[in-house]
């Protein structure tokens, strides 16, 4: 075994090849250790922002006041990003955010059939010894647009953070891409 920061890897010796290279399989691990945490706001492709409202259970991209933005109740998301041994998936993070004196964590989980956006209360954890419902993997939105992403749930390819319109809410969800190339603005995050 070989011990790398928070990280545990079995390595299994295969063969020693030609000038002594020493070839190794079965190199495996699902574990996520926090690397750093970067406080920002989250906007959506009208410049709206993500604002999580714990009493309602929700988390709606909102037209927000200079006033309000100042008091960053709900506003202003800590992301958590983390090591891992795969990183073509992405940059794994996770999302928390203040609200009053309370700390409350995103996740995903299956709700009559459907999977929704939660916001807990709670810490996100350090290390993450497997798979999680709180991972999201931080991707750029297109190649000519550097400075906004999209982020994939880490348990379901191809399901993404997006808004979508309910009455008057932008309502944060889970929403499938249908081909790899598509471009949804409905994901677009900066």
């Amino acid at each position: 075994r070989a011990k790398m920061s928070c990280e545990e890897i079995l390595v299994c010796p295969v063969q020693l090849g030609e000038n002594f290279c020493l070839y190794f399989a079965g190199l495996e691990c699902d574990a996520f250790c926090k690397e750093k945490i970067l406080h920002r706001v989250l906007r959506n492709v009208d410049s709206q922002l993500l604002v999580v409202r714990p009493d309602l259970n929700m988390a709606a991209f909102e037209d927000v006041t200079d006033q309000e933005m100042k008091s960053g109740n709900g506003m202003h998301f800590n992301i958590h990003y983390y090591k891992t041994t795969t990183p073509s998936a992405g940059m794994p993070v996770a999302f928390s955010v203040q609200v009053e004196d309370r700390s409350y964590y995103m996740c995903c989980e299956k709700e009559c059939g459907k999977m929704t956006v939660r916001f807990k209360e709670g810490e996100v954890p350090k290390e993450i010894p497997g798979e999680s419902n709180i991972i999201f993997f931080k991707k750029t939105f297109t190649s000519c647009s550097s400075r906004a992403f999209k982020f994939e749930y880490s348990l379901e390819q191809g399901m993404f953070l997006a808004f979508e319109e309910e009455g008057s809410l932008r309502k944060l969800i889970l929403k499938r891409l249908s081909r790899e190339d598509e471009v949804d603005e409905t994901m677009k995050i900066s």
